[in-house]
């Protein structure tokens, strides 16, 4: 079996790459894992460092948006697991075109590409962004699409196009939609990672607006497992939330971050909020939890403390991508 991860470098792509070649999914215990990443600067090759000796790994830096690179990797693939996009909705909000040419138009030429080479499954890794905003409740994979941000509106758009390309042609797509990831390798500009490593640093923290907005916590290898257990048992044409079952407000997050590193509330920085800033996000899992018997297993102290604890043993790890990322700033 041959096995296409798009952005296998990055935060949630390089974790599931981690656990393939681990033999933490049987089904792909033989699997050889291509990895496609262009490695921007959320792709980090040293991701992929505990497996890199890994017989059934082969790394291929490329474009998804290039469809000569596309139709070489892609040739020969059972399974594609696409995660590569671009992901940060602050940056979306500076420029949008970037989020637009790979979330849309990268997805496109996969889908393509897929299709002509007859591959037998595709898992399409989306958000629960492309839903808005929900005040109350939580939204089932129905709900209709009412994206706020130019990066959730690439990701919808991507959704929509991997759906045609089911009910078109035929193409075996199934698409999640994760809540807020977290864990070890994520890329320090999002808000766990930056806020912790800040702590660290000595340096403050920025907390947009009231604090009060709401996130849904997922850690990293629950969201994988879901991934795994779609690719194997999720039905053609489907949508399945992949959520963490831990809802906090900015400020909740903000306060168990300052004690897991013994700061104070004297290191938080009010900042004005961020333009078109969702309210809340929830996620309903009744048709993930029924189908295919998937339930969130880290629960959120245990995550979130072994996470600080990753970030606070790695220096070596997210010190340089901080630092090329000041330098950038300017």
């Amino acid at each position: 079996m041959r096995v296409l991860v798009t952005g296998g470098a990055g935060f949630i792509g390089s974790h599931y790459v981690r656990q393939a070649l681990s033999g933490e999914y049987a089904a792909l215990r033989d699997a050889e894992i291509v990895v496609l990443d262009k490695l921007t600067y959320a792709g980090n090759k040293s991701n992929l460092d505990p497996v890199a000796d890994n017989p059934r790994l082969r790394f291929v830096r490329g474009d998804i948006c290039d469809p000569a690179v596309v139709a070489e990797v892609m040739n020969g693939v059972d399974l594609v697991v696409h995660f590569a996009a671009e992901s940060h909705v602050d940056r979306s909000i500076l420029g949008s075109a970037d989020f637009v040419l790979t979330n849309v138009l990268g997805t496109q030429t996969l889908l393509q590409a897929a299709l002509d080479a007859g591959v037998g499954k595709f898992v399409h890794v989306s958000t629960d962004e492309v839903y808005g905003s929900i005040e109350q409740g939580s939204w089932p994979e129905d709900h209709a699409l009412e994206p706020n941000s130019p990066y959730s509106a690439s990701k919808a758009s991507s959704d929509l196009i991997a759906r045609s390309f089911h009910r078109t042609y035929g193409l075996p797509v199934c698409i999640t939609r994760c809540s807020n990831n977290y864990g070890p390798y994520q890329f320090p500009e999002k808000v766990i990672p930056l806020f912790v490593t800040n702590l660290l640093d000595g340096k403050p923290v920025p907390l947009y607006g009231d604090g009060l907005n709401v996130r849904d916590w997922l850690h990293v290898d629950d969201h994988c497992r879901g991934i795994q257990l779609v690719a194997e048992k999720g039905r053609p044409g489907e949508i399945y939330n992949i959520g963490g079952g831990t809802e906090l407000t900015n400020r909740e997050l903000t306060e168990r971050l300052l004690a897991a590193v013994g700061a104070g509330w004297e290191m938080v920085e009010r900042v004005p909020d961020r333009k078109g800033h969702d309210r809340r996000y929830s996620v309903d899992i009744t048709k993930i939890t029924r189908e295919l018997g998937y339930r969130p297993r880290v629960d959120f102290e245990t995550g979130l403390a072994d996470t600080v604890r990753w970030y606070a043993d790695n220096r070596q790890w997210w010190e340089p991508l901080k630092e090329r990322a000041a330098l950038a700033a300017g």
